[in-house]
């Protein structure tokens, strides 16, 4: 029995939980958004789902009637998670809907047993995979916190219904979860937090890759922390099978490794998944099922697949749907509109083009341009399960021999890719998305002690395209230019901003010493253009480590900008000049170093406002200020950047963050 003290602790914990969980964002002025339904188009969902009470240290079987309860909530939930994440895939949006779908038998049964003794649990069901937001919305429509209508605007802009669950944005969401590893150690602080109580994590494959995900694993066998672990073990990841370019990696064995009380599950077994999830809650202390199932079941086209991560398409979506009876919601998907951009040209810009495929296509070329036994034995690419995004698996298709396929290990590979680098000559190169940039600080350090020479590509930076949100938003970016100035010569941070330039920057720096950072976005980017028409960054451009670039002369004042911000400055700076407003526009590739030319000019100039992708606490604007005072410069200065939590959606972030043209045209005309 709980002390006084540790009653009283738990007391104070469920109050701050409860404040946590009550606490909404700033106010925005409410906008007029257009519902996709007016009505869920599953007239059964939510109201048929059967809210079944299991009391599992007295239920030991299910009966017949319990089986079929459990059926129909399983069937009824997982049609309604396939019906809403395939508006997704129709308007653009994206998301995940094999990994939502997967678990919710687990779900189902966990509910009942909240239902029956909710004294004895924290009712709530961490999920150390973010992008089964589904899940969690579907979860939020059952418990009446979320009408089921606004399900079928999943992932839209400003709809409230991001790619990752967010505390304080959606009604009905209780944690916020999305960096794979990362909640388990959260909820062991959780269980210390409600002794007595009983914590229910939904874990993945992928996530217990995470070397996060051993250390929560230790301290909950050493600490007897009341932890259950329930994985979707459906071996599927992004870029394929982790059996096939993980071998060894077991889950099961990991766990037991770590001298947890684990058992696998026939996950789309009930009466086995039901025994295995109640053997292990009603156990004291930690322990985990890892349910092995296919990806998707019973998804025509999908199932067994690693497309089945993605949104199901509409066309399969439409089938599934239709032979389960739900015509209605078939129906619906046809309708669903598409999400669009306002401006949909830019002055002073060509064509738009993806940067982090072509980062692949341009080290492609590079390693062409060698020979195999000097590729094997001076180059060694490796991957964190994301080289189809950054475009690395270009180089597993055409170089092999050079590429390592790993799995979700951000910090291991890229300490793999720094030990392959830190003889001279040799080199690694390290790819994943930019927001992962800060779970792997200490590790560049330890490889800049070393003299390491790694070249990384961090795709997916700042916040445009983001649909999976704030917990993916590469904005601490310079955190990476954390070494000591007087030993620090070989670090560089470059954030350009089309192809052209992405090309001619890969070109110079792929054969420099030390860490070098690329910085690109997970949106398409428009070709910035000289004032003839002509592409700026293309033959005879020639890029060079700290120089910044003049794309538009000005003699009022200056704009400084780099990556997806530069091309909307650069509109901005073309729409301000028809107005009689002379601005120039300076793009600024190499974040980490003075231009002490190009600074001189701006700085003399009557205002410079910078313009970012990245967070303005820890941004360029952060620094650059500091860089005018030192040098005795002194316009008048403003920063635009990243600032305020995500309100979901694609190119709607831009706006959000006001770093869109007409934003940055305000935001002039107020600094003149």
């Amino acid at each position: 029995m709980p002390s006084k003290d540790q009653a009283k602790r738990a007391r104070e914990s469920k109050e701050g939980q409860e404040g946590q969980t009550k606490r909404t964002r700033t106010e925005e002025p409410k906008m007029n958004l257009p519902k996709t339904c007016d009505k869920f188009p599953i007239a059964a969902f939510p109201g048929e789902y059967k809210k079944i009470s299991i009391d599992p240290w007295k239920v030991e079987k299910l009966t017949p009637e319990l089986t079929a309860d459990l059926k129909a909530n399983i069937n009824l939930c997982r049609d309604a998670i396939v019906a809403f994440s395939a508006t997704g895939a129709a308007s653009g949006y994206g998301g995940h809907t094999g990994g939502a779908y997967d678990v919710v038998p687990e779900i189902a049964i966990l509910d009942a047993f909240f239902r029956a003794c909710p004294d004895k649990f924290v009712p709530i069901f961490f999920d150390e995979a973010g992008h089964r937001v589904a899940a969690q919305y579907m979860l939020a429509t059952l418990k009446g916190a979320l009408p089921a209508a606004d399900l079928c605007d999943y992932r839209r802009g400003n709809y409230k219904l991001p790619g990752h669950p967010e505390i304080g944005m959606t009604p009905g969401i209780e944690f916020s979860s999305g960096r794979l590893g990362h909640m388990w150690p959260f909820c062991n602080g959780v269980a210390m937090a409600h002794p007595g109580k009983i914590v229910v994590m939904l874990g993945s494959d992928g996530s217990q890759q995470e070397g996060n995900d051993a250390e929560a694993a230790r301290l909950a066998v050493a600490k007897d922390l009341n932890v259950k672990v329930f994985i979707d073990d459906n071996d599927v990841t992004i870029t394929g099978n982790p059996s096939e370019y993980l071998p060894g990696f077991d889950c099961l064995k990991t766990l037991q490794g770590q001298n947890l009380r684990a058992v696998v599950a026939d996950a789309e077994n009930l009466s086995d998944l039901f025994d295995k999830i109640r053997n292990t809650v009603i156990t004291t202390g930690p322990g985990a099922v890892v349910a092995r199932r296919k990806m998707a079941p019973g998804i025509e086209g999908l199932e067994g697949t690693f497309h089945g991560h993605d949104a199901v398409p509409v066309a399969k979506a439409k089938v599934y749907l239709e032979a389960r009876g739900h015509k209605e919601a078939a129906a619906m998907l046809d309708t669903v509109k598409k999400g669009v951009c306002p401006q949909s040209s830019y002055m002073g810009c060509g064509p738009m083009d993806s940067m982090r495929q072509k980062v692949g296509d341009v080290l492609c070329s590079i390693l062409g341009g060698m020979s195999k036994d000097d590729r094997v034995a001076n180059v060694m690419a490796i991957d964190s399960d994301l080289g189809s995004s950054t475009g690395l698996q270009k180089i597993q298709k055409a170089y092999p021999e050079v590429y390592c396929h790993s799995g979700i290990m951000e910090r291991g590979n890229f300490s793999a890719a720094a030990g392959f680098g830190m003889t001279k000559g040799k080199q690694g190169i390290f790819s994943t998305f930019g927001a992962f940039l800060e779970m792997i600080i200490s590790e560049i350090t330890m490889a800049r002690l070393n003299k390491a020479n790694v070249l990384c590509h961090f795709s997916h930076c700042g916040v445009d395209d983001m649909a999976d949100n704030t917990c993916h938003f590469g904005v601490n970016q310079l955190f990476a230019d954390n070494g000591l100035e007087e030993i620090d010569h070989h670090t560089s941070l470059f954030f350009p901003s089309d192809t052209n330039q992405v090309d001619n920057l890969l070109r110079t720096v792929f054969p420099m010493p030390g860490l070098r950072f690329v910085f690109t976005t997970r949106s398409k980017t428009a070709t910035i253009l000289k004032e003839d028409g002509t592409p700026f960054f293309a033959s005879p451009y020639k890029f060079q480590v700290g120089k910044d670039d003049l794309i538009r002369e000005g003699k009022q004042g200056y704009i400084m900008s780099f990556g997806d911000a530069l091309y909307r400055c650069l509109d901005a700076v073309e729409a301000l000049k028809k107005e009689g407003i002379d601005v120039g526009l300076v793009c600024k590739t190499t974040l980490n170093v003075v231009d002490e030319e190009m600074i001189q000019k701006v700085g003399k100039a009557p205002f410079l406002l910078i313009v970012e992708p990245l967070n303005v606490k820890t941004g360029l604007g952060s620094k650059f200020g500091t860089y005018l005072l030192k040098r005795g410069l002194h316009p008048k200065f403003d920063v635009i950047g990243t600032h305020k939590e995500g309100e979901g959606g694609l190119w709607e972030h831009a706006y959000t963050q006001g770093y869109d043209s007409t934003s940055v045209q305000k935001a002039v005309k107020k600094m003149l």
